[in-house]
């Protein structure tokens, strides 16, 4: 490794971002130094509550066991995210994890379902899907595959207290090394020749040096922005939504495994089910609706008594210009910010902090490195820019003026040329590594009534009947499978409850 191997890593603020990062690095770096500074005084948003399967990923690289972190965080389970009227008034589908029925030769289940709705042989689609049947049923196990058969199992994420989940990953941090400093950060010491930052410096005169700089500072984006002055690529013009009402509530049970987003006529709410409590909020445009009337309407339509006053968050949907700048990496809401309908907030701070273990720096900090990571880095937000623009854009609305403007306004156009491309016969090209597969985005676009003029013409080497005996098969199958599983309260009363000793 040479002298320039980097020994010195600071990571400025804590929350899920921090301690993710910290937990990570600690667990898959030898010889490495990690000093997380936060301030108790300094809050965190802590609202992000519902994940991705790919958390699950995260939760194995740094050795903890599931039950234990769901006790320890209040977990419930999560098998996709259901969308209340946000097609039409009326409207209800879920986009769910995992695969949905099987391919049969070279085509995706979903071609065959095209041709089967048109001739009137296929049901529903989330009838061949086994997460969206047990989510349904309020049902979960653990079960990767479908005993005797070649259907997958059941894909599954989770729910949980983020502030929770922080506090675990600071005692697994902390159990590997990481040293942890109380403070505020009053200014940034940089180096005159390289513009590198060398140091934090504290309020009370302590200088925190480093070599490599982790930016886990929120909305204030200390390093990132104060400090380097890295620029803000603004995509409200797509996403307008710029307010959220958040409030938590007592449980209604049983406990959903999965998320709500309910849509309302500025924006739309999410419910999410912990042990505990359950998490709500009412995400927004200030410019359709007032503070007031949106915090009126999130209580309105909480399922449980309020078990705090309601906080105002103001947000403004982007990114960072650079996610790495210098020697300085931005994670979380530092990095930037995509309002949290499809739960992927806390995937990007796990994804930045995969793609800095893959470009891991020495001392030199080489261009050629750096530019690798912010191209990835972008396309990862821009391609689940598109996916969550397009929940906004493919309504059918007329209610509110929100969504009128929404189905008018122009999109990117990476996602024009998907939905074009759809249209014709239903095929959808996943680019790259981006984030959500050919079947999530199948469901949004059916789900929000984009349906293909045609589809695949291999789906026709089955008869009528052929056709109709395969969805029944599958649909047998999962109805079946669903049937037999536990209760979702009774699965985490059994493993994992919060407050049960393992």
């Amino acid at each position: 490794m040479g002298d320039g191997r980097i020994t010195r890593v600071v990571i400025v603020g804590g929350g899920t971002a921090g301690w993710m990062a910290a937990a990570a690095l600690s667990r898959t770096m030898d010889d490495l130094s990690i000093r997380l500074v936060e301030s108790d005084e300094i809050g965190t948003v802590g609202v992000g509550e519902a994940t991705i399967p790919a958390i699950r990923l995260f939760n194995a690289l740094i050795g903890i066991d599931e039950n234990e972190f769901i006790r320890e965080t209040g977990g419930t389970f999560k098998l996709g995210i259901q969308f209340h009227d946000w097609g039409r008034i009326g409207d209800t589908y879920m986009h769910a994890f995992g695969q949905i029925g099987r391919s049969l030769g070279m085509l995706p289940f979903q071609q065959y379902w095209l041709r089967g709705r048109n001739e009137g042989v296929a049901g529903r689609l989330g009838d061949y899907s086994l997460n969206e049947t047990a989510g349904r049923q309020n049902r979960f196990a653990r079960l990767p595959q479908i005993p005797n058969t070649s259907l997958d199992g059941i894909a599954y994420a989770f729910h949980f207290d983020a502030a929770l989940y922080a506090a675990y990953l600071r005692k697994v941090a902390e159990a590997a090394g990481v040293e942890r400093t109380e403070g505020k950060v009053a200014r940034v010491r940089r180096n005159d020749e390289s513009g590198h930052i060398e140091a934090v410096v504290l309020e009370n005169g302590t200088a925190i040096e480093g070599e490599l700089f982790i930016d886990c500072s929120g909305f204030r984006a200390l390093l990132i922005e104060d400090a380097l002055e890295t620029g803000f690529e603004d995509w409200t013009h797509w996403l307008p939504c710029d307010r959220a009402i958040a409030v938590p509530s007592e449980n209604a049970s049983p406990a959903r495994p999965y998320t709500q987003a309910i849509a309302h006529k500025a924006g739309w709410q999410w419910r999410i089910p912990l042990q505990h409590r359950t998490g709500n909020g009412h995400v927004f445009c200030s410019d359709f609706i007032s503070e007031d009337e949106a915090t009126a309407t999130l209580l309105a339509n909480i399922e449980g008594r309020p078990l705090a006053e309601p906080r105002t968050l103001r947000f403004r949907t982007g990114m960072r210009r650079k996610a790495w700048n210098s020697n300085v990496v931005a994670l979380g809401l530092a990095s930037g910010f995509l309002e949290p309908l499809e739960s992927t907030s806390i995937h990007l701070i796990q994804n930045g902090i995969a793609k800095l273990l893959a470009h891991f720096p020495d001392r030199d900090f080489d261009a050629a490195n750096i530019d690798a990571y912010n191209r990835r880095v972008r396309f990862d937000y821009e391609r689940i820019r598109d996916f969550i623009i397009l929940h906004y854009h493919a309504n059918e609305r007329t209610d509110a003026p929100f969504w009128v403007r929404c189905r008018e306004m122009g999109i990117p156009e990476t996602l024009a040329r998907k939905i074009e491309l759809f249209k014709s016969q239903g095929q959808i090209v996943r680019e790259g590594d981006e984030l959500f597969i050919e079947i999530g985005w199948f469901q949004v676009l059916t789900g929000q009534n984009i349906m293909p003029d045609g589809y695949h013409p291999m789906a026709d080497q089955l008869t009528t009947d052929e056709l109709a005996g395969f969805f029944a098969d599958i649909e047998t199958i999962v109805a079946r499978t669903a049937s037999h599983l536990p209760g979702h309260d009774e699965f985490i009363a059994q493993h994992c409850a919060a407050g049960v000793p393992a």
